[in-house]
């Protein structure tokens, strides 16, 4: 089965047969909080790790795999805060390149703005904005204790969350049966955020423009040190 969506390299199935329990978990530590990460297919991943478990495709147990997914979602995101407490400001100030973007901090700026600590357990169902979150945590200086204690919720949430839907999904006779259509639902619906994100965002860009006079903007990087004053 190869799933019918985007290059065949990123098929949760492909990639579950080719590198194991242990090749998902380092795509899911990669994904918590490393700038290369965020292409990666988390959401999909974890639910066909649940569902290959119970149909017996994948030999592992399910306990250990669940447990071993919150494990490297927590430390990718301890990662992405840590690389962020280290590069600061300047994260703001790279250049895009074909695998960094400016648009993807800039968004997870403005989610972290918006919804404060709990942005790490919001974040973690929302793809791309997964990934940067921890690293705005780190640029801002969020204190350490309210980090890593909403970086475990959102790990455990997330990592067994998603894995145990599609263990339990398994057991229905009409999704073992139609896997590759539930697989690519499951892609579909996680890049319903990034396409509401990019339609809001870009409906307010055209609001901006069209308003005369309007005084431009404090960067992230700006509104991060004003914040701390």
């Amino acid at each position: 089965m190869t799933l019918a969506l985007g290059p065949s390299w990123l098929d949760p199935d492909y990639l579950l047969n080719t590198f194991g329990i242990w090749g998902l978990l380092l795509i899911v530590f990669a994904e918590s909080g490393l700038l290369i990460g965020f292409f990666l297919p988390g959401d999909s991943l974890l639910f066909t790790t649940g569902l290959l478990i119970t149909a017996g495709t994948l030999d592992f147990p399910l306990w250990g795999a669940v447990a071993l997914i919150c494990l490297a979602a927590v430390l990718g995101d301890q990662a992405g805060y840590v690389f962020g407490k280290k590069v600061g400001p300047s994260l703001f100030r790279r250049p895009d390149s074909k695998l960094f973007k400016q648009e993807n901090v800039q968004k997870a700026h403005e989610f972290f703005e918006k919804h404060g600590p709990k942005s790490l357990v919001l974040a973690r169902f929302v793809p791309i904005v997964r990934t940067f979150t921890p690293i705005i945590a780190g640029v801002s200086g969020m204190k350490y204790r309210s980090f890593i204690t909403f970086n475990v919720i959102g790990g455990v949430l997330w990592g067994a969350g998603v894995t145990l839907l599609g263990s339990w999904l398994g057991n229905i006779e009409f999704v073992h049966k139609n896997i590759e259509a539930i697989l690519i639902l499951i892609v579909l619906v996680s890049v319903v955020p990034i396409a509401i994100e990019f339609l809001r965002a870009r409906s307010k860009s055209k609001k901006t423009a069209a308003e005369p006079g309007r005084p431009p903007q404090a960067t992230p990087s700006q509104r991060g040190r004003h914040a701390k004053r």
